[in-house]
């Protein structure tokens, strides 16, 4: 699956869906980065190289830019706040945000643009993967380090996400911490030795779906789920057709959305005769920033894939509760 923010996959043409006004800001966003890709390249040919070609000494505690929101939510649990340049404007979004909107909005954020940059003088800048050369190149003839990220596919890959970003800011106690709090969160999230998995699929606007490859399908296993998507072969951000769902309907749909227009939408198959008729399935509410991110989004997305198992799932002495995500009754449309 595709995060609300721009991503381009190298011999790809990139996947685009309506997912409301954000993500349509974001692709405008993205097409004007790389229509300026010129712009500093020039910016870079006017600095003397002597300012390149000697930079000072790297602190032990360096200041730091962050284009991705996924680091953001990492550097705001690691990294002192004086040391936090600028995040992410993503993540100043409710929608798409993977850390605390209050912290977000009060500290600095940045839409990503070289010039922004620059006049940060950061020791330090994290971007994603997939960053436009003509911008990773500027950045170094300016004399900018540059670290980039990937989208972690793993909770290992997450555990090591935290570490490495810690480790640059100078702070790896604090990533310790975070990777001990992440491995707590999920050993409670784990099920019962012996608890049949039970099979969920996660329903993005569209039909899209986590298959393989994806931190959310190996959350789901951690949690005591299956994933349905990956036991049919689906990959990341692919389509699930409402036809494959019904022949062998799995027991909980987790419903990502937004919640706005465009999403509602392209969520009709939600509403489909034959889907609201299922009386074995339940739907319920699963955030679409608890989708992409590792560090603590980690935690936030176990605690609430465990507390969709304890809803669904019979308690003797104990009713079904509504829990914070909400929980949709069986075979109703959203």
């Amino acid at each position: 699956m595709s995060p609300p923010w721009p991503i381009t996959t190298p011999g790809a043409a990139p996947r685009s869906r309506a997912c409301g006004c954000a993500i349509k800001a974001a692709c405008l966003e993205t097409a004007a980065r790389a229509l300026a890709g010129c712009a500093p390249l020039l910016l870079a040919g006017c600095i003397p190289a002597s300012r390149a070609d000697a930079p000072p000494a790297p602190r032990v505690h360096p200041t730091v830019v962050s284009l991705n929101p996924c680091a953001d939510a990492i550097l705001a649990e690691v990294a002192d706040r004086n040391q936090i340049l600028a995040l992410s404007a993503w993540s100043r979004d409710p929608r798409s945000t993977s850390m605390d909107l209050a912290l977000a909005q009060r500290l600095p954020s940045t839409h990503g643009t070289v010039e922004e940059v620059l006049a940060l003088r950061p020791d330090l800048v994290i971007d994603g993967r997939f960053i436009a050369p003509a911008t990773a190149s500027a950045y170094a003839r300016l004399g900018l380090k540059l670290e980039t990220v990937d989208l972690a596919a793993t909770v290992e890959d997450a555990r090591a996400q935290v570490r490495r970003l810690a480790g640059l800011v100078g702070h790896p106690d604090r990533g310790e911490a975070l990777v001990a709090r992440m491995d707590a969160v999920l050993a409670a999230a784990a099920p019962p030795p012996g608890a049949p998995p039970i099979p969920a699929v996660v329903w993005e606007p569209g039909g899209i779906v986590p298959g393989q490859g994806t931190l959310v399908s190996d959350l789901l296993v951690r949690t005591g789920y299956t994933n349905f998507s990956a036991l049919r072969g689906l990959g990341q951000a692919d389509r699930l057709p409402l036809e494959r769902m019904l022949a062998d309907p799995p027991r909980v749909i987790l419903v990502a959305d937004a919640g706005d227009r465009a999403a509602a939408d392209q969520d009709r198959a939600l509403a489909h005769p034959a889907l609201r008729a299922l009386t074995g399935t339940t739907r319920a509410a699963f955030a679409p920033n608890l989708l992409y991110c590792g560090g603590p989004t980690v935690i936030r997305a176990a605690q609430r894939l465990a507390e969709v198992r304890h809803q669904i799932l019979p308690r003797r002495g104990r009713g079904t509760a509504a829990g914070g995500g909400g929980v949709m009754a069986k075979g109703t449309a959203r």
